[in-house]
Parts: structure tokens; sequence; C-alpha cells
């Protein structure tokens, strides 16, 4: 268990585990399953998260690698939402879990048709903090996020099933449909280090 001079230590048991379900599980559905559970277990407190992964931009959403696993099975990110920011409709091509760490967030799914043409598909969503939700291609995967708390800043705790800063997705004219290619990358070249346990051990002594 996590105490004062190992605050992270929520992420790297989040971390672990992650690697360990990835490693024995391969069906979709059931990693989905297990990671909610894995990730909902994560998100019930929020002190573990570095101070740099939840500093907004004053102009765009921030995508803060958290961990990415050597193998590319899955990946970690902290999105940090100013007021009134959102992301454009895009997809994932791979499966996503969405668990709300501060504040709440909006999301609408979309479908395309086969003409090419978006349309709206189900209610708009609320996200609350504890909440989880799904994407992958399989099951819904082109949406439009946004921030759902006008004056502050959430942030949500992202997994996905690949190094998602590398994926190559697709953006969607709201008009047309029309799909463009992007990568998203991440906000900052720092990453939390997960595995230096030197202070609690040296507390043991």
């Amino acid at each position: 268990m996590s105490n004062q001079l190992d605050t992270i230590a929520p992420l790297r048991e989040f971390v672990v585990s992650m690697t360990n379900l990835v490693s024995h599980e391969h069906e979709e559905q059931k990693l989905i399953n297990q990671g909610s559970e894995l990730l909902k277990l994560l998100i019930q407190t929020d002190a573990w998260l570095p101070e740099f992964c939840t500093v907004p931009h004053p102009d765009f959403y921030q995508q803060y690698l958290l961990h990415a696993d050597p193998l590319g099975r899955f990946s970690v990110v902290s999105f940090v939402w100013g007021p009134g920011q959102k992301t454009p409709i895009h997809d994932h091509c791979i499966w996503g879990l969405i668990g709300m760490l501060r504040g709440m967030e909006k999301g609408q799914r979309y479908k395309q048709l086969p003409s090419g043409e978006l349309v709206i598909d189900g209610a708009e969503t609320l996200l609350h903090q504890g909440d989880i939700e799904a994407v992958s291609p399989a099951i819904g995967d082109i949406h439009v996020v946004s921030n759902a708390v006008a004056d502050k800043t959430s942030i949500s705790i992202h997994v996905y099933g690949a190094n998602i800063g590398a994926v190559k997705r697709h953006t969607y004219d709201p008009a047309t449909g029309s799909p463009k290619n992007f990568v998203s990358g991440y906000s900052s070249k720092q990453v939390p280090n997960l595995w230096d346990r030197s202070a609690e051990i040296r507390a043991s002594l």
C-alpha cells in the first residue's frame, strides 16, 4: 500500500497490474472489463498524480504521458482540460478507457454511415469523478469530449491498448464526415518516475 513517502505507489501498482493483465489476456472485451476495474480503483484518489501532470494550457487540452508499456501493449495518459476546452471529433483505432479523476467531462458519440456522413450516436454522456467509459472500434470509437465544468480544470486518466501518442488516428469534419489523419503525441517530454522507491526503503532501515 502507498504511504506518505511513496505517494505515486497507486500509479505504479496500476501499471504493474495492467502489465500482468495484458501479458495473459488478449480478448478486447476482457481487457476492457478487467482494465476498468483496475482503473476504477486508481481514480478513487488523486494525490498520486504528479503536479506537472495536472497543469492546464490556456488554449489547448493537455495529454501527459504517465506510462507507456515497452512492448506497446498499453499506455496511461493524464488528460487536463481547462475551462471551455474540447477535442475535435476524433477516433482512437484501438480500445481505450476513460476514468474521471477530477471535475467532470462531457462526451458525444458519433457513427459514420456508409455514405461517409457522421450522425450523433446516442445521448451525450456526463462523467463524474470515479466514472469509467470505454471506446473501441468494436463498441463505438468516434466522439467529441469537452470539459463539463465552466470555470475549473478537469482531469481524466485514459488507458489505451497501444502507445496512443504514436497511433495514426483521424479527426472528422463535422459537416462532411471527411476524415483527416493525425498523431496526437504528448504535451510533455517528462514522465513520472514510478520506480524510485528509495525513500520508502530507506525509511524502513
